[in-house]
């Protein structure tokens, strides 16, 4: 290991191992191989075992070998108000990534644990934004002499302690359902709004839902001094957008709307807000994971689709609906790469160490930020 300039220790590929910047890679017991042809009887067996002690969430975009196995599937949001309502439920298996489970754990009783099979399971939108960076962040609009003008919203995709951040500033938090009635919110409250973490979505959301133009939308980098703005700049915007963006979603690009059209005569471009502006503006609907997922559910059989979303949603819709044609908008395959971390051998391990009186990978909040960011989630909920 050697020490860089900036003092953070850098590991040469294949020496040492860093558990806390490698969260999830080595787990405290051992993971039956991937290869373990027994895997799903096993995690049957298990879940047999804990009965209604169990409850587990399975994301959309997890695999199949490991969505089979959820008692309820659905948005990140959805989930964890799900998870709230099981409150018999001892143990909440969350098959999604981290910040998911935090917010499970906020929602959910002071009894029940919260698991997230891997670790490593993270969001690199989440990771986009950390409390220091927001931090900074303020002191700029309040150097700036703005902040009390200033209402921060974040979407569900956040940290825990994001969230709370948002609820210390009399902000709240959102989805990319109900981003524009959060949105409305906000500026009934103040004059601008710091939107965290997606660029994409805070952009789309103001400028084709709500009227604002782009040059009311400037884009807070938290690698460069004062986000890269001036204070002219931050004086004049109405849409402080955080510099971060789906690693999934950001990779669609115009040209991959204008390539399905010419592959597909007819086809229907149904896209994610969390698509960067100009795939926005050229697909022909927009919406929400379930928005996306109700409108092939609605679709006329013999429609063709090109769905700008994660890989494993689609490949799912396309196989439920073989009457329609379904297709990745993205000629290039892309899983997200940290959701997919959730695998059957990581699933069974959690399972079958709890049926053994075990806890692995709790999921905990500390007290203060979950009170924090409960007060941005129950502002969010009493959105009309």
């Amino acid at each position: 290991m050697t020490i860089t300039e900036t003092g953070l220790p850098l590991f040469i590929l294949g020496r040492d191992t860093d558990p806390h910047s490698e969260r999830g890679v080595d787990c405290p017991g051992e993971l039956p191989p991937a290869s373990d042809p027994t895997l799903v009887e096993r995690a049957r067996v298990a879940k047999e075992r804990l009965g209604d002690r169990l409850f587990v969430l399975g994301h959309h975009y997890q695999r199949d070998e490991v969505i089979q196995f959820a008692d309820v599937t659905g948005d990140s949001f959805k989930l964890a108000r799900e998870a709230a309502a099981r409150p018999e439920a001892e143990y909440i298996v969350f098959c999604g990534v981290h910040f998911m489970a935090e917010s499970a754990d906020i929602l959910t009783g002071d009894t029940q644990k919260v698991v997230l099979p891997d670790l490593a399971a993270g969001c690199s939108m989440a990771d986009m934004a950390t409390f220091n960076q927001v931090e900074d962040c303020w002191d700029a609009l309040e150097d700036a002499g703005i902040a009390d003008r200033v209402v921060p919203i974040t979407y569900m995709n956040s940290s825990a302690d994001i969230k709370a951040f948002c609820g210390r500033h009399g902000g709240a938090v959102c989805t990319s359902s109900n981003a524009k009635r959060a949105l409305d919110w906000a500026f009934e409250q103040g004059e601008k709004v710091l939107f965290l973490p997606d660029q994409h979505l805070g952009r789309n959301t103001a400028v084709l839902e709500m009227g604002l133009s782009l040059d009311d939308c400037v884009v807070y980098n938290p690698h460069r001094p004062n986000g890269g703005l001036t204070r002219e700049q931050l004086e004049n915007a109405k849409m402080i957008l955080w510099k971060g963006h789906c690693s999934v979603h950001g990779r669609f690009s115009a040209a991959c709307v204008d390539e399905v059209r010419a592959r597909i005569p007819g086809v229907n471009v149904l896209v994610h807000p969390e698509c960067r502006h100009e795939v926005v503006t050229k697909a022909d609907f927009v919406g929400s994971t379930e928005y996306i997922i109700r409108m092939l559910e609605e679709a006329p059989a013999g429609s063709s689709w090109a769905v700008g979303t994660e890989l494993n949603l689609v490949r799912r819709l396309a196989n439920r609906f073989p009457d329609k044609t379904i297709t990745f908008l993205d000629r290039t395959v892309c899983y997200c790469s940290t959701m997919n971390r959730i695998d059957l051998p990581h699933l069974v391990w959690a399972l079958e160490s709890l049926a053994d009186g075990e806890v692995v990978n709790q999921i905990t909040v500390d007290a203060d930020t979950t009170h924090w960011a409960k007060v941005a989630l129950d502002r969010m909920l009493a959105l009309p």
